[in-house]
């Protein structure tokens, strides 16, 4: 071989910051049957409501309402975050809870750690919001769900493996660990319109970029704010009709089924922002005696 000559191949190791993802695929959802829904959203309604927001000083993103639409919608929809355990068993999870999935780098290698929000349907979009900025920039040792994905991918193989084949099949295990009723994946910001992610969750959704393109309404062409949305979910416990009962309640409330759910939240925004320039106008008189 020549000097500086690279050979054909070279073994690569995989860096123990996506052992998590990888686990997750080769184990959680090895034994899903996968089957998936495409749809095109016209989400004209989502981006007034983002407007509405940021006219009161609050930037929201996408991510936030759909964590809270895709969380209402499971409430009318057990089956959707209901999951097999590998003797055939089936368990309903009660407390909803939204997973997605956040890219982090560790030692300058890009890596995927799974980021958490309990109860969205419960919580102002302006919190679920703060709490996706805080795993998408905070250090990872200060956010807990991130610290625990860190300190269990530096595990060795054998204790996790053990691990994760007990959390399959105890579900007190289970929910301690990983208690998501659905999981939420986005490229959208790499300009991806369509995403197919592994089903290691029974509902799994996958976004992509919004953008506007054309659509035919009422028989007249129209440009309007659009988004694909890919549902991939485990077959074996969703059908496909049930599958798409639950995507055709997530898109009414994308399309203005949402505002009796935020509407408490504009309001008291409205209300301190009322405040705070009431507060603004009024001289100080200790100052103007």
């Amino acid at each position: 071989m020549a000097s500086g000559d690279k050979p054909d191949f070279e073994y690569v190791k995989l860096h123990h910051a996506r052992w998590n993802i990888f686990d997750m695929i080769n184990t959680a959802g090895r034994a899903a049957i996968p089957a998936t829904l495409f749809y095109d959203i016209d989400i004209s309604w989502t981006e007034a409501l983002r407007e509405k927001f940021a006219a009161l000083g609050q930037k929201i993103t996408i991510t936030a309402v759909l964590l809270k639409a895709i969380a209402i919608a499971q409430i009318k929809h057990p089956a959707t975050r209901t999951v097999m355990l590998p003797g055939g068993q089936l368990i309903q999870l009660n407390k909803l809870q939204g997973q997605f999935t956040v890219e982090r780098f560790v030692d300058e290698q890009p890596a995927v750690f799974f980021g958490a929000i309990k109860e969205p349907d419960q919580k102002p979009i302006t919190d679920i919001t703060k709490e996706l900025q805080t795993y998408g920039s905070a250090p990872i040792e200060e956010v807990p769900q991130l610290r625990i994905e860190s300190k269990f991918s530096k595990s060795p193989w054998l204790l996790r493996q053990l691990m994760i084949f007990v959390g399959m099949r105890v579900p007190q295990v289970r929910l301690r660990f990983m208690g998501a009723t659905f999981g939420l994946s986005s490229l959208g910001k790499y300009g991806c319109r369509n995403l197919i992610s592994p089903s290691v969750i029974t509902s799994m959704f996958c976004v992509g970029e919004a953008e506007e393109r054309p659509l035919v309404v009422n028989g007249k062409i129209e440009i309007r704010p659009m988004v694909s949305i890919v549902l991939n979910f485990d077959h074996r416990v969703l059908d496909g009709a049930t599958a798409a009962r639950f995507m055709q309640d997530i898109i009414e409330l994308l399309r203005g089924g949402l505002e009796e759910y935020v509407r408490d939240e504009l309001e008291r925004l409205s209300s301190k922002n009322e405040k705070q320039s009431s507060q603004a106008r009024t001289p100080d008189l200790a100052q103007t005696v």
